[in-house]
């Protein structure tokens, strides 16, 4: 058998036997903390980070040696039997959320399915129907989270959706007030809107909408996928705004890019027998993968704020957004130019939409590293052309 060895060749067979439907240029091969090298031997700086997946960085030694040792005794047994590390995983997810009352956990393989998890059981404990999210949110592309995903362009194919979803403002708590229905099953919102580029919303407006769904009988829903595991320098981003939500959607960062994703919902709201179920959600292996990273991230989440202030102050002349470490800048029309001369450069950034940059490195990445990316950044924009 031949063996691949160039992004050229990558290119080659994805164009043959590949639906074409993601688009990218650099075939990574290797990757170790905050450095991946592609299939030509290059070496980049990553703060995509697997898109906020990567959270204690590449193949981190702890990870690694979780998922190896599970491997050698079991890797995959279904939901029929209890399953190696779920249960002492779910104790520690439900810890950190800190949900009221006896909540409880739910494993899958996604963000997408844990959405999907979250809405059918907001159905099925409220006996209502519809859902409230926000404009520019993003919540997935499975059917059922789609429909609680704003964007036009990848909504619009695959219409009619379900569940019917009203969308409102985003960061306009009142909006939401004024579209609730008697029908209404739950509010979804992100802390922060991830794909739209990092968009970060008013101070207290969490909190507002926590009230407003109190007021009138309507769960809430806040979807972690991006923001959650420390993402934002706590290990959820409703934390710093003292309120919970009566459903957590959790993925990316939880098991440093072994796919699981994962709901928690408040006491009262659990899924009662054959209510739902997945096949390999929560295996052994996805199991040890996030009880490792919890340990890693227990021991570099009081360092994560003051990472995004240093990267963010690195980058003040273009006023960024941040959040931890998310951060945001709004570069328009030019964004996919300095996504790819970053590339050029040896920096891996993400042109997210509306042309806004997103920064999202590992929640280990160096000080001299973000003085490094940001050097870069400042470059890169530098070099555009003036409109």
């Amino acid at each position: 058998m031949n063996t691949t060895n160039t992004t050229e060749d990558y290119r080659t067979l994805e164009s043959a036997y590949i639906m074409p439907a993601f688009s990218r240029e650099i075939m990574i091969t290797k990757g170790s903390g905050c450095t991946v090298t592609d299939a030509d031997g290059k070496e980049y700086l990553d703060l995509v980070a697997g898109i906020a997946v990567c959270s204690t960085g590449h193949c981190h030694p702890k990870i690694v040696g979780a998922i190896a040792r599970q491997a050698a005794e079991l890797i995959h047994c279904s939901n029929l039997y209890y399953v190696p590390g779920q249960g002492t995983l779910a104790r520690r997810i439900v810890e950190i959320a800190g949900l009221k009352g006896a909540s409880k956990a739910f494993f899958s393989n996604s963000g997408a399915e844990a959405m999907e998890g979250a809405l059918k059981l907001a159905r099925v404990r409220t006996g209502k129907k519809e859902f409230i999210a926000c404009e520019h949110g993003f919540h997935g592309r499975t059917m059922g989270s789609l429909a609680c995903t704003h964007k036009p362009a990848i909504r619009d194919p695959f219409m009619p959706l379900q569940p019917p979803c009203r969308f409102v403002p985003y960061g306009d708590p009142e909006a939401i007030r004024a579209a609730i229905t008697g029908d209404t099953a739950a509010v979804v919102v992100e802390p922060v809107q991830g794909e739209s580029g990092v968009i970060i919303p008013p101070p207290g407006y969490l909190k507002q909408v926590r009230e407003i769904c109190d007021e009138t009988d309507v769960l809430l829903i806040l979807d972690e996928i991006q923001t959650g595991m420390g993402r934002t320098g706590t290990w959820f981003a409703y934390q710093q705004e003292g309120i919970t939500p009566d459903i957590v959607t959790i993925a990316k960062g939880i098991a440093s890019g072994f796919p699981m994703g994962a709901i928690v919902a408040r006491e009262g709201l659990a899924f009662g027998k054959s209510e739902h179920g997945s096949t390999f959600a929560g295996g052994p292996l996805a199991c040890a993968a996030a009880l490792a990273t919890i340990e890693v991230i227990s021991e570099i989440l009081p360092g994560v704020q003051e990472k995004g202030r240093r990267l963010g102050d690195a980058l003040a002349s273009h006023t960024p957004r941040v959040k931890g470490l998310m951060i945001g800048v709004s570069l328009g029309d030019a964004c996919a130019a300095v996504q790819k001369g970053c590339a050029e450069r040896g920096l891996l950034v993400n042109c997210a939409a509306d042309g806004n940059l997103r920064l999202v490195p590992p929640l280990t990445i160096t000080s001299a590293e973000i003085d490094r990316a940001a050097g870069i950044i400042n470059e890169t924009i530098s070099k555009q052309p003036r409109s």
